[in-house]
């Protein structure tokens, strides 16, 4: 039998829609098998709603109807809205920008600068985009990115799924550990009653170990594809980008005329209005989305397009990520479902539970693993947080374990998992942005996620054996 009969008769991984809808039915049948419950919410001084632990009572079951189940699709994508257009309004104003020539431009001009030592850029980006990340905890800046570095890391070699590992793993290290970030560390250390960013020299080793294990396994990749391009696990999908970007070495540098000059200027003036939105007025995805629609208007006029050019663009760039954009409703209707049948709190209690019949020595990672479980269904740092630091922040003083402790756990089991599973919605629209396949990039990703677990329990095990606090 030959190689291509092999393949073709062999096991072909379905379609992410369909991995989802299977998701949303074994979802469903949960609400029948699962005992309806809910927590009282208590309302903290920042404004947001946590859960009173002791108040758990189980409900009336109410499993998913007929009606819940086919309209949870299009509810997940209302309720995932802000995502859903923040990935569409990316993709347009990305497609601006290409459409203006400030793209090509700046990928020729940073390809020639590191032609010589592109390895270079793997390590100085994947620190970068960590360092901001564990700083503010925007680890959704990924989507910015990928758009940006696909061109040059293709040009130099490389391929979609190293562009999208710099930015993925990047940030979602830095997120996950937390140095300073206010979305995980800093709220998670409220709730447990603890000074805010207490234990950051902790952190801060992790980090460094954390940020070393994820660039030696990128640069490792993306060696082995710059030796043979066909090694790429998405070889047949960039045979495009690598045809419009792998030849600036075989041609003349690209001259940028006046306005492309002064089109690239605004780019920069509005990533710094973007930065400064995203510090100092806590802007996230609507305002990020509405400037991203004036930045591509204001550019694309300034670099020589009229509006009918960035009309076109802007639509060109809106049907190249449409298939991620849906991904994300898709993935939020399954917790869609599980609200619907309320049994969100009864898995959150059932799981906590688990953790106080654990001895001392395991609790902590027992804890870790509670959090890396409830991340599928609740693929959002701070809603996590909310949800299960006020049932871990006492029970870890029951099962001796630190509360510092438990809210590493927490932040090691929610955090990774972000970029593993394909209920995180911010997640399956960086890989739409980038052109990866969930399937593809879980195979190259899961040996990295397998290294953070055991880093993660190692280092669970050092703060209960040395009572960190």
């Amino acid at each position: 039998m030959s190689s291509d009969q092999k393949k073709k008769n062999g096991f072909k991984m379905p379609h992410i829609y369909v991995i989802l809808f299977v998701f949303g039915i074994v979802a469903a049948a949960a609400t029948y098998l699962i005992p309806a419950g809910e927590f009282d919410r208590v309302e903290l001084e920042n404004g947001r709603a946590a859960v009173d632990p002791e108040s758990f009572t189980y409900l009336e079951s109410s499993p998913t109807g007929i009606t819940e189940f086919i309209t949870a699709i299009p509810r997940g994508l209302v309720d995932a809205g802000e995502v859903v257009f923040f990935t569409l309004i990316i993709g347009g104003m990305f497609m601006v920008l290409r459409e203006s020539g400030i793209i090509e431009i700046a990928v020729d001009k940073m390809a020639r600068k590191f032609s010589k030592k592109s390895i270079l850029v793997i390590p100085v980006l994947i620190t970068v985009f960590a360092s901001i990340a564990t700083l503010i905890g925007t680890a959704e800046l990924s989507l910015v990115y990928i758009p940006v570095i696909i061109p040059l890391i293709i040009a130099l070699g490389y391929d979609s799924m190293t562009a999208a590992a710099v930015a993925l793993c990047g940030t979602v290290i830095g997120y996950t550990v937390g140095v300073l970030n206010p979305v995980n560390t800093g709220l998670a250390q409220t709730i447990s009653e603890i000074p805010t960013f207490s234990g950051l020299g902790f952190r801060l080793v992790l980090f460094f170990i954390v940020l070393a294990v994820t660039i030696l396994f990128v640069m490792r990749y993306a060696r082995k594809v710059q030796k043979n391009p066909e090694a790429s696990l998405v070889y047949e999908e960039d045979a495009q980008k690598r045809s419009e970007y792998t030849s600036i070495g075989d041609q003349e540098p690209l001259k940028a005329t006046g306005r492309q000059i002064a089109g690239a200027l605004m780019v920069l003036v509005f990533f710094g209005i973007l930065i400064f939105g995203v510090i100092q007025l806590d802007w996230f995805m609507i305002e990020m989305a509405g400037l991203f629609i004036i930045m591509g208007i204001t550019v694309g006029l300034v670099s020589g397009l009229n509006l009918t050019r960035i009309s076109e663009a802007f639509t060109k760039g809106f049907r190249e990520v449409l298939m991620g954009a849906i991904i994300v409703g898709l993935a939020r209707s399954i917790a869609v479902i599980l609200e619907d049948g309320q049994v969100m709190d009864t898995i959150v209690n059932g799981l906590g539970s688990m953790v106080g019949e654990l001895p001392p020595v395991l609790a902590a990672a027992g804890m870790y693993f509670v959090q890396l479980i409830i991340n599928f269904v609740i693929p959002s740092g701070s809603g996590q947080a909310l949800v299960t630091m006020p049932i871990m922040a006492p029970l870890a003083d029951m099962v001796n374990v630190t509360r510092q402790t438990a809210v590493l756990a927490f932040q090691l089991g929610d955090g990774f998992a972000h970029v593993l599973y394909p209920t995180s919605g911010y997640f399956m629209a960086a890989l739409a942005l980038a052109g990866v396949e969930w399937h593809k990039w879980i195979k190259f990703f899961f040996p990295l996620f397998l290294i953070f677990m055991f880093i993660s329990l190692g280092a669970l095990t050092i703060a209960q054996i040395t009572g960190w606090s």
